[in-house]
């Protein structure tokens, strides 16, 4: 699990990263990355009722939530970092998620 100073929750901050993050797409999810100067690095996570019911949103966002508590020290600190979950997501296995999001987050920090 994240640390709670770890997790994104403004709205603001969401919009702020999706719209001016550099982005990195894989066929599974999109990652929106705004490099910090300081203080703790923020992670979010979208994952819409097109990824499936309730059930299948929750266990998706998960998944990702532990795939990223071992990414999150990679970023400078103050970092913002938003993973957003794509349908294909829901059937993925746990190695897909955790390849696509190395290369879309490798993406993401390139640019």
């Amino acid at each position: 699990m994240l640390a709670r100073v770890q997790r994104m929750r403004s709205g603001d901050d969401f919009r702020h990263t999706i719209r001016r993050g550099a982005k990195g797409a894989q066929p599974t999810l999109v990652t929106h990355v705004v490099p910090g100067t300081g203080g703790p690095t923020s992670v979010g996570f979208v994952v819409s009722k097109a990824v499936g019911s309730a059930v299948d949103r929750n266990r998706v966002k998960r998944r990702l939530r532990h795939l990223m508590r071992e990414r999150v020290d990679v970023f400078p600190a103050g970092s913002r970092v938003v993973v957003r979950a794509l349908p294909t997501s829901n059937g993925a296995s746990s190695t897909t998620l955790a390849e696509q999001l190395d290369v879309a987050l490798a993406r993401a920090g390139a640019r």
